[in-house]
């Protein structure tokens, strides 16, 4: 049986801007010894261009085939929805990409989807264009729902927040494609060719990354130096099969494989 990795980025790679140490001695010893692996990220903003560049710049040698991203996801579920589907999108980069190649077509009147994406360059008045297109019926999509940092000077609401005022304003839900979802989740491992038992998930936080491994049978690695905290892990009805302080603390082969 062969066994592969799902892993996330922002908390388990790198911090911000910043490499976390060891990180790149993992990565370098998965392709080494030729184990399966892709990042899975809730990012829809980035291409996988750009997230091969940032990876470069911080000393990780990967190709864009090692990405996998939930606008990727979202691509996929739109295009196996049915052929040159409409969509009025909210969103950059990598989700107007995955969707192009999806063969969904990008409209702004009547579309069949309206697709919420993370960016920076979409207006108020076209939040108000999306939900006045879900009023008449459109089908709300999100390709996640991670929260904001809230932190001061943060340059956008957070997707999350986005999604929220929509929904508010239309009445409808948003369907999630990103972590924890299992769209994305059975998505990205079937992109790595793996079944349930042959996958692991690594991540730092409990609520996307271990959540959404738990729900779909894998296992799962937190790591310690993102955003979950070890003290407050008692308070999940759920826990991962193990628990390190960082990813260069993890010994492969895993005691499951």
């Amino acid at each position: 049986m062969k066994h592969g990795l799902l892993i996330d980025m922002d908390g388990v790679i790198y911090s911000g801007e910043t490499l976390i140490e060891g990180a790149d001695k993992f990565i370098n010893g998965l392709i080494k010894n030729d184990i399966p692996f892709t990042f899975m990220t809730n990012n829809s903003q980035r291409t996988r261009l750009d997230s091969v560049r940032k990876l470069k710049l911080l000393g990780i040698e990967v190709t864009e085939n090692h990405i996998y991203t939930s606008a990727m996801a979202t691509g996929k579920f739109l295009g196996d929805q049915g052929k040159n589907g409409t969509a009025y999108v909210l969103g950059e980069g990598g989700l107007l990409t995955s969707l192009h190649e999806n063969g969904i077509n990008l409209v702004n009147t009547d579309p069949e989807f309206v697709v919420l994406g993370e960016g920076r360059n979409f207006t108020l008045e076209m939040v108000q264009r999306a939900v006045d297109m879900i009023l008449a019926g459109a089908k709300f999509i999100t390709t996640n729902r991670d929260p904001s940092p809230k932190k001061p000077g943060w340059s956008n609401l957070g997707i999350a927040a986005t999604t929220a005022m929509i929904e508010e304003a239309t009445g409808r839900k948003a369907f999630v494609i990103g972590k924890p979802s299992p769209v994305m989740m059975r998505s990205a491992r079937k992109y790595l060719g793996l079944e349930t038992a042959e996958t692991t998930v690594i991540g730092d936080t409990m609520e996307t990354d271990i959540q959404g491994g738990v729900q779909m049978g894998y296992k799962t690695i937190l790591v310690l130096s993102g955003i979950a905290k070890k003290e407050k892990l008692t308070q999940y009805a759920f826990k991962p099969d193990l628990i390190v302080s960082s990813v260069d603390q993890i010994e492969l082969p895993l005691k499951w494989w």
